[in-house]
């Protein structure tokens, strides 16, 4: 079974997270398939594309793939991991890619959504940022990148509290761009990408690149650089981290003890 389903309508790409018994978690099979999928689109005269899950489902994603995350002592988000590649392959797909939620996007997968340049969702999708619940360090870029989506304060209580921020929320911060009622979402989002389809092909290319490296515009000093890996180190080389790995397979709260 495909774990990412393709399909093409005209001029508009859609792929669909199909492994809803895992709950759409962004395993290394996942995500390969999804760069297949992205790479076909490219070739194809693809103009814009609509990432979803299926419909009706209560988790578009759960994020990262708990069990193939590294044993402490390596980073668990290093550059080159896949889902860290996953993530660079949308922002710097040539051309829109548009997330139509429904349900619960957690931790890597609302890192995946908010890489994508609109999101639209219906009143059940909701929205955590949730390493601390396993004592994950999450990686600078990942943090400057909710930095610029809702501000520094918001992506505090984020990463803080882990709490599912609702659909209503996410509109008012501009996580949503739209918020529609569920039997309307996909028609809408639709008509959304048939909107950006009229457009120029070359300048919306364009624009997508300019607005991705004017985003980028937060230097960090070498010493800063080395002072945030040390600091994540730290982290993944704890027993803690230990034990919020041991905890998610146990299926029960961890027991944190700050070492």
């Amino acid at each position: 079974m495909s774990l990412v389903l393709s399909e093409l309508d005209q001029e508009i790409g859609i792929i669909t997270l199909n492994n809803p018994e895992k709950r759409n978690c962004l395993s290394h099979a996942l995500i390969q398939d999804f760069f297949a999928a992205l790479d076909n689109f490219e070739q194809s005269g693809v103009r814009v594309i609509i990432l979803r899950a299926r419909a009706g489902i209560k988790v578009w994603s759960a994020g990262h793939d708990v069990s193939e995350l590294p044993k402490p002592g390596r980073d668990p988000l290093p550059y080159n991991s896949p889902f860290e590649q996953l993530l660079r392959r949308v922002q710097d797909y040539p051309d829109p890619i548009i997330a139509m939620i429904e349900g619960g996007v957690w931790g890597g997968g609302c890192d995946l959504a908010l890489s994508c340049d609109m999101l639209v969702g219906c009143e059940t999708a909701s929205f955590a940022m949730t390493p601390a619940k396993i004592g994950i360090p999450y990686n600078p870029s990942g943090m400057i990148h909710f930095i610029n989506v809702i501000g520094l304060n918001k992506a505090k209580e984020m990463f803080f509290t882990a709490a599912p921020m609702t659909a209503s929320e996410a509109l008012n911060l501009g996580i949503l761009n739209h918020l529609v009622a569920v039997e309307e979402l996909e028609s809408f989002t639709r008509a959304l990408a048939g909107k950006i389809v009229k457009n120029s092909p070359l300048a919306i290319r364009a624009l997508k690149q300019e607005f991705r490296l004017l985003s980028k515009g937060h230097p960090i000093d070498a010493e800063t650089f080395e002072k945030i890996g040390a600091i994540r180190r730290c982290v993944y080389d704890s027993k803690d981290y230990c034990e919020g790995i041991l905890a998610f397979h146990e299926k029960r709260l961890p027991r944190f003890r700050g070492e």
